[in-house]
């Protein structure tokens, strides 16, 4: 049975690893490919000096909702298609809470069908809570 994805505890480590016999499968196929690069440059990113004021809380979707981002992954990206994405604000009621690049929740869970847990961010606002897919307000950007 398919599950929503609900936010649970803080995540600890910095870059999602899959457990080696899935990586090995994913590897071998676009999608694994592409959730590899996304790795890698997740490192990156988050090797940057940290922000200062007035910024003082920075999500990482692609660590503590990285269930249904690979889940987005897997079903969407099974063939080459020429994308291109021009900035991204992933918005606190879109890709924050689902981890799926301009992914408004609700279309994510019902439209898409993406499945995951999402996990709280380590340092989380208290007016942007991460709730996953279970989140009821939506992304107006």
């Amino acid at each position: 049975a398919e599950t929503v994805g609900t936010a649970t505890e803080p995540v600890t480590g910095t870059v999602p690893v899959a457990e080696e016999e899935e990586e090995e499968d994913d590897n071998d196929d676009l999608a694994g490919r592409f959730l590899q690069l996304e790795r890698e440059q997740s490192a990156l990113l988050q090797a940057l000096p940290p922000f200062g004021e007035p910024v003082s809380h920075v999500y990482h979707p692609l660590d503590y909702a990285w269930e249904p981002h690979c889940d987005f992954v897997r079903r969407y990206c099974r063939t080459p298609k020429r994308v291109l994405f021009l900035g991204m604000n992933p918005g606190p009621f879109g890709m924050a809470q689902t981890g799926v690049p301009f992914g408004e929740v609700w279309h994510v869970r019902e439209w898409l069908r993406v499945v995951g847990g999402v996990k709280k961010p380590p340092s989380e606002h208290p007016k942007r809570p991460v709730l996953g897919l279970t989140c009821r307000r939506a992304e107006v950007s």
